[in-house]
């Protein structure tokens, strides 16, 4: 049975400065929970409407007064943040005030499918752990280092190629892209910020194929990055 304790921490979670005080996030569901777990992710407590070890078992009608879900997924989980994610070589990606939580956890899926070793994140993009990032994800935050910095000083300070998809880029399918460097891909409504802009060495275009006056201004950037790190895997 679950306590108006329990209760109440796993709702104060939807907020970041509540997870930031507790150094506690929420996952959802078989998939999410299974891949943290066995990514070495700590639970803090586990409940479940089925028998699991180190869980305890609740109701569905328990599940669904703590569930941030719409329809809950049989279990829910309260881990640990983790302290310290260690980045890695390679292709990486640069998020510069990515704002919406279903763009930032399609943006991990997608780099977890094509290899990304790292995310890193502007300190104005939306929170990683924010429930609905960690549920758009389906398991993906298990497998890439998310790290949040001063995105100028990184680039800054990189020796290789920094790429950013920019409306006054080149042709992205005629360029020369490497296996290893930092995509930078920007704001929903504002693209890369002008901080970041002078950094881009390399500036792509991601361009328009419609012969019909009437077209999208631009691409959802969750969608812009899975066709940019495609073309770079197909070069690679």
């Amino acid at each position: 049975m679950l306590s108006k304790n329990q209760i109440k921490l796993v709702r104060s979670l939807e907020m970041k400065k509540n997870r930031k005080r507790e150094n506690l996030f929420v996952a959802e569901g078989p998939k999410v929970v299974g891949d943290l777990l066995r990514a070495g992710f700590k639970p803090h407590v586990i409940f479940s409407t089925v028998e699991r070890p180190g869980s305890q078992l609740v109701t569905e009608e328990e599940l669904r007064r703590i569930s941030f879900l719409q329809h809950p997924q049989e279990v829910l989980a309260v881990f640990e943040i983790p302290t310290e994610r260690k980045s890695a070589e390679g292709l990486v990606l640069a998020l510069d005030g990515i704002q919406d939580p279903g763009n930032l956890g399609t943006i991990i899926r997608i780099a977890d499918w094509f290899g990304v070793s790292t995310i890193y994140c502007s300190p104005d993009t939306v929170d990683v752990y924010n429930p609905k990032v960690v549920q758009a994800t389906m398991g993906s935050i298990a497998h890439i280092p998310i790290i949040y910095c001063d995105l100028a000083e990184l680039i800054s300070r990189a020796k290789c190629p920094v790429y950013g998809t920019l409306l006054d880029g080149e042709d992205i399918y005629q360029q020369e892209l490497s296996t290893e460097g930092i995509i930078v891909m920007g704001n929903e409504g504002n693209g890369i910020s002008q901080e970041i802009r002078p950094l881009i060495t390399h500036r792509l275009l991601i361009p328009n194929f419609s012969t019909s006056t009437e077209t999208a201004e631009s691409l959802n950037v969750a969608i812009a990055t899975a066709i940019t790190c495609s073309e770079f895997r197909r070069r690679g």
